[in-house]
């Protein structure tokens, strides 16, 4: 078995039974002790778990998941940047879908200079932040609010996207990985994203560059499902080919 291959059977062994002994991970891969402590450690690298005392855990649970108003400030800067570049991929008139998320909430500020189009969001901020600007028309999801994340979320929000298009969707992460590919902490979260991603003829993903590389809780997307990430300029040589690897388009803010 490849190392590639171990990595992703651990990763998935931990998100399923949220954590792991090193026995059992022996049991289940047929290596060594030595192999797993290092796989471990790869991983825990990368952010996917945390090692305790002969094992591994979730680095992560849902319960621990930043508030909106405590992640809007971190790297402000650098997401109204990756905000400006996305607008240049915006055209007049066309359809939207914006995921809820602190740096697609610096989108609004951007989207002001259009004179037409329609925007579809599950962001209750981002939805008041366009209100008052009538070039632009507003399509709510519908859903149940989440108050960590103030976005609208469950099968009433996943039921309404399957009956819409759109031209372009920007969704925001927790995590993009070559290996482990777009994550989030939470599961119904994930599973919204997966659906604005299905409903999109572009998808964008909009990242910090702390969140290249690093692994959370829930996948919801492979990279090969979006077209393209817009991400800071800061981010390494190293990090862009491994993601243009994958076929991914980087856009690089700022430059």
């Amino acid at each position: 078995m490849f190392e590639e291959e171990r990595l992703q059977m651990i990763n998935q062994y931990i998100q399923t039974h949220s954590r792991a002994s090193v026995s059992e991970l022996c049991e289940l891969l047929d290596v060594s002790e030595s192999t797993v402590r290092r796989d471990l450690k790869e991983l825990e690298i990368k952010g996917a778990l945390k090692r305790t005392h002969g094992g591994a855990v979730f680095p992560e649970l849902v319960s621990s998941e930043p508030t909106f108003t405590e992640k809007e400030d971190k790297y402000r800067r650098e997401k109204e940047m990756i905000a400006k570049k996305a607008a240049e991929l915006i055209e007049e008139g066309d359809s939207l879908l914006i995921d809820s998320g602190t740096t697609t909430m610096y989108l609004s500020a951007q989207l002001i200079k259009f004179r037409s189009l329609t925007v579809v969001t599950n962001s209750i901020i981002l939805a008041q932040q366009l209100s008052s600007h009538h070039g632009i028309q507003i399509i709510l999801t519908g859903g149940t609010l989440r108050q960590n994340t103030m976005s609208l979320v469950g099968p009433i929000a996943e039921d309404s996207l399957e009956k819409i298009r759109v031209d372009k969707a920007f969704i925001a992460t927790n995590g993009i990985d070559a290996k482990f590919n777009l994550t989030t902490p939470n599961i119904v979260e994930a599973s919204i994203k997966k659906k604005m991603i299905g409903c999109a003829n572009e998808v964008i993903v909009l990242a910090d560059n702390s969140k290249i590389g690093y692994v959370s809780f829930a996948k919801f997307a492979n990279i090969s499902e979006v077209n393209s990430c817009i991400t800071g300029a800061m981010l390494s040589k190293d990090k862009i080919r491994e993601l243009e690897s994958k076929g991914l388009k980087i856009y690089l803010a700022g430059i």
